[in-house]
């Protein structure tokens, strides 16, 4: 059967590459020395309170990648043996798609897509390095929203939904920065899976201290994504080899396999386990750029504490899992890890467009496809998204707008 593919496309993974001034633009003269741009040897790094960062290789973005430049290595093609630096060959300018939303939605019709969420790359690294400083975290944050409703407005077009940034190292803080994006029509958030230091120390976003935040974005109806980041656990492996390795370019084959999928795995889990979910049934959360090889884990896990520890839950934590969640798959992985766990309505399509570990373009997905049937592939190249989002969706057939969830095996 040859594969369908006319279904209109929504990309639940793209990304923009902030200009120099994203983070500093709106900051408030009393941190204007607490976010530098540094030149040390031949790059330039981000300083945080003082804390260089080296997540991110080049994050003023002059010069990138190649989208999709990775692929063979996350494809697991790698026959070569080559680094990655070494694969993605010469840098080039960021793509104008990549910097104003102008040009995105222009590439978006060159690419087939109809409508793509849109993340800001720099978050990741500074959540990570301003923790220790939570008003000073709250504050970046919301001079990366000014910056990004400026620059790329929330909904642009209604094709290009970019996510502004939520913070709950801070109660308070995180209902004043979801008060001012909604005023300015966000129409989803972006939350980093981790713990977040607060007043109290490091503590989940999913305990019950955070209820008034979590009843506030149920109250709304947003839609929340938790997107992979810089990964909390970097301190830990840190102990286990020198720091050195945690740049991305450069990250080793032990950071990569003690990493994988714990941040996404934690946060759902604390958010099952700490009841957020069970007290706030209507939230509607979606994990991107996390893969999805970690819930078949995750599920078994659930089971066998439900079965030790049934006081625990109120509701069976699967069944949550499968009534408030969304995952989005690597495209080189296996859609099938959610659809045989999760259902086929909470499946969601991204290409990870314009990073060099993404896909060149999203079509290029057909490549990977697993052979869908039409319904199927309204559903998962557009009309997951759709739902997720709150969207009319594009299915033709009123009959498969809802298909059921699939039980675990």
């Amino acid at each position: 059967m040859s594969q369908f593919t006319a279904a209109p496309v929504f990309d639940a993974d793209q990304h923009m590459y902030e200009t120099a001034e994203a983070l500093t633009k709106y900051l408030p003269e009393r941190y204007a020395h607490a976010v530098q741009y540094a030149r040390i040897g031949r790059h330039t790094r981000i300083v945080i309170n003082g804390r260089v960062t080296d997540f991110i290789p080049n994050p003023t973005f002059d010069r990138v990648a190649a989208p999709g430049a990775h692929e063979k290595f996350f494809a697991g093609e790698n026959v070569d043996g080559l680094t990655l630096r070494e694969m993605q060959g010469p840098a080039i300018d960021a793509p104008p798609a990549a910097r104003n939303p102008q040009d995105r939605v222009a590439e978006l019709d060159r690419q087939g897509v109809r409508e793509a969420l849109n993340y800001p790359t720099l978050a990741s690294l500074v959540e990570h390095s301003a923790a220790d400083d939570p008003e000073l975290t709250l504050a970046i944050i919301h001079a990366l929203n000014r910056w990004m409703l400026e620059h790329w407005t929330f909904a642009y077009e209604g094709r290009v939904f970019s996510t502004p940034v939520l913070n709950c190292a801070e109660v308070d803080g995180a209902r004043r920065e979801l008060e001012f994006i909604l005023d300015n029509g966000a129409k989803v958030a972006l939350i980093k899976p981790a713990p977040v230091k607060g007043l109290h120390g490091w503590r989940s976003p999913a305990l019950p201290e955070f209820d008034p935040f979590w009843r506030d974005v149920e109250s709304a109806g947003l839609p929340i994504v938790l997107h992979a980041s810089q990964p909390p656990l970097d301190d830990y492996v840190n102990r286990w080899e020198p720091p050195r390795t945690d740049n991305f370019m450069a990250m080793s084959a032990f950071r990569w396999l003690v990493l994988g999928h714990r941040e996404i795995s934690d946060m759902i889990g604390s958010l099952i386990c700490h009841g957020t979910l069970t007290r706030f049934p209507k939230l509607r959360i979606a994990s991107v750029e996390s893969g999805s090889s970690w819930i078949r884990p995750l599920f078994h896990d659930l089971e066998d504490l439900t079965r030790k520890m049934p006081q625990n839950f109120a509701e069976d934590p699967l069944d949550v899992f499968r009534r408030n969640i969304w995952v989005s798959p690597f495209w080189e992985g296996s859609v099938s890890d959610v659809v045989e766990t999760v259902g086929w309505d909470r499946v969601l399509f991204g290409s990870d467009y314009p990073h060099p570990e993404g896909l060149p373009e999203p079509k290029g997905f057909w490549k990977y496809a697993e052979g869908m049937d039409e319904r199927r592939t309204y559903d998962f190249m557009g009309d997951n998204a759709r739902r997720f989002m709150g969207l009319p969706l594009a299915n033709p057939d009123p009959a498969a707008a809802r298909p059921p969830a699939v039980a675990a095996s």
